[in-house]
Parts: structure tokens; sequence; C-alpha cells
């Protein structure tokens, strides 16, 4: 049993994007879902639909693909389960020049950098992706 299901989905993705895959299942989490919608926003993903066929739940992700390279390019754990990182406003930074994104879940729902900045509320940094 997996322990820590976003570090195992964020790695799922990265490792079939890097080999090629066009999909890739995922566990099922409310919180994989709504990681997964903000990526699917931001075009890091084409689609994911919830499979129930299967005797456990998975998510079933299509891949996003430009120039037949990855769309995610890498993605580094900010939080783990071992040490929980935690960012106010004026502490949140742009990832990669700007070029990816910063994953942070506030009391408002899950946000990426911009939107947190935006909306002048902080919390704990997930993950960064470029």
């Amino acid at each position: 049993m997996v322990s820590d299901r976003i570090g195992d989905m964020l790695n799922r993705l990265k490792n079939a994007g890097a080999v090629g895959h066009k999909s890739v299942s995922v566990p099922y989490s409310r919180l994989n879902l709504e990681i997964l919608k903000l990526l699917a926003e931001y075009g890091f993903i084409v689609s994911f639909e919830k499979n129930a066929e299967k005797v456990t739940n998975f998510i079933d992700v299509v891949l996003a693909y430009k120039n037949d390279k990855p769309r995610i390019r890498g993605i580094e754990r900010v939080s783990k389960q071992s040490r929980r990182v935690y960012k106010a406003v004026k502490d949140i930074r742009r990832v990669k020049e700007g070029y990816g994104m910063e994953v942070i879940s506030t009391p408002k729902g899950l946000k990426t950098d911009s939107e947190a900045k935006k909306e002048k509320v902080g919390g704990e940094a997930l993950f960064r992706i470029w």
C-alpha cells in the first residue's frame, strides 16, 4: 500500500510521459481528482475519467504532448509526509520564470501559485510542475 498518494500519482504521470505512453491509470482519491482538474485546466494533461469497472477505483489520465514531447517535463514534491511546507502569500514565488506552477492547498481549495497570490491566501505547498 502506498502511503503518499499524491507522490505516487505524480511519479506515474512523469514516468508515463518519459517513456511515451499516451495514458496512465492512477489511484482514485478526491484530492487526486482535484489535482487532475488543475493539471487539465493548465494543459499538462488532456483529460481524465474515473474508471470504476475495476475492483479498486482508478482514474484514467490522457497525457498531453507538444511536438512529440510530454508537457510534463518535471515534477518536484514540496510537502512530504515527513516534512510539511507552508507558505504565506509573501513567500510564494514563480516556478521556472512562469513556465511552471506550484500547487498550494489553501483554505479556499487547491490553487496555483498565481491564483493564491491574486486571492492573497497562503497554505501548504504540495508540488511544483513544469
